[in-house]
């Protein structure tokens, strides 16, 4: 593993990945492995989100939050934990801390189109009246970021010496989630706790995780020499970040890094941050077992079993979002 520290994240062309040349192909993998097995994060352009796909959605998500409290609140089901429609403010925290993030969401899950019967575990979207282009919007940016992770996880597979298909069927109608957020402003920062953040330090549960450049800075990944290092995208390139389940699964040869969302200075707290990050998640039955090839002498596995479904239950009772 090289012990390079990086002083910015490392910027990928997936076009290269999808290249007839094998070389090409094979050049990509071998980056995105250094990466991930140093950092865990990479900035990647060519996508496949258009411009006016990324607008569009921007649009829906501001338009959203810009409603009233008690309207948003129409689109919050404390039955679903969290899992579709609004979260409303501080209702999530990092795992291990008590003091809820600065920030509300809105989740969009799987959109299952064929027969297979998953979609009895999931529950049906929701979709906000009010904002008549959300639905289509935000199903097309799901599919979109589903297809583009899909291709991540093909030289994921590569790189870790497992077939390239590996983990097709295995996140095939996966427990995906797009998450649309809004940092919101605090009009009076010093009412609000001392130890309250936008989001606190926290790893993601998932396998993998594609980030839209946000709205605004904020967003840092901690190194593995403990320094925090500023996050940001060119406008045409996505964030995708290792999550837990694939840290877990590689038995920590990918490393699932610790990131968070500061405050801004105290003079650009009275404005609103907005992030849509798309959680790309296997189905429940996946087995997380420790992969055989990141097992050995030296890397002694480190992890009991369990299934993503079962890890997941367990990391959202953690943060909040299930008693």
């Amino acid at each position: 593993m090289s012990e390079h520290l990086y002083d910015e994240i490392p910027s990928l062309d997936l076009a290269d990945f999808l290249s007839t040349d094998p070389d090409i192909k094979a050049h990509f993998v071998a980056e995105l492995g250094r990466a991930y097995t140093n950092i865990g994060f990479v900035a990647i352009k060519n996508h496949g989100l258009s411009d006016a796909l990324v607008q569009n959605l921007y649009q829906c998500v501001q338009d959203f939050f810009s409603l009233p409290t008690e309207v948003k609140e129409k689109y919050e089901v404390p039955e679903l934990f969290g899992q579709r429609g609004y979260i409303g403010k501080g209702k999530e925290h990092a795992k291990g801390r008590k003091t809820g993030d600065l920030k509300e969401f809105y989740h969009v899950g799987q959109i299952v189109e064929d027969d297979d019967p998953i979609k009895e575990q999931y529950p049906d979207n929701i979709w906000p009246a009010e904002v008549v282009a959300f639905e289509n919007v935000a199903s097309e940016a799901y599919k979109t970021l589903e297809s583009t992770g899909k291709n991540m996880l093909r030289a994921i597979a590569l790189y870790l010496d497992l077939e390239e298909d590996y983990f097709e069927s295995r996140v095939h109608n996966g427990n995906s989630i797009l998450r649309p957020i809004h940092y919101f402003p605090i009009d009076n920062p010093e009412e609000i706790p001392a130890d309250a953040v936008r989001a606190a330090e926290h790893g993601d549960i998932n396998l993998i995780t594609l980030l839209m450049g946000a709205s605004a800075d904020g967003l840092q990944v901690k190194r593995r020499d403990d320094k925090w290092i500023p996050i940001t995208a060119l406008p045409e390139q996505i964030i995708v970040n290792v999550g837990d389940m694939l840290a877990r699964h590689t038995n920590d040869e990918l490393k699932s890094t610790i990131h968070r969302v500061v405050n801004p200075p105290r003079e650009l707290m009275r404005t609103s941050r907005f992030s849509i990050p798309f959680f790309m998640h296997p189905r429940s039955e996946m087995d997380l077992t420790c992969l055989p090839g990141c097992v050995d002498d030296e890397h002694p596995k480190k992890y009991e079993d369990i299934t993503a479904g079962e890890f997941l239950h367990q990391r959202l009772a953690e943060i909040g979002l299930k008693k």
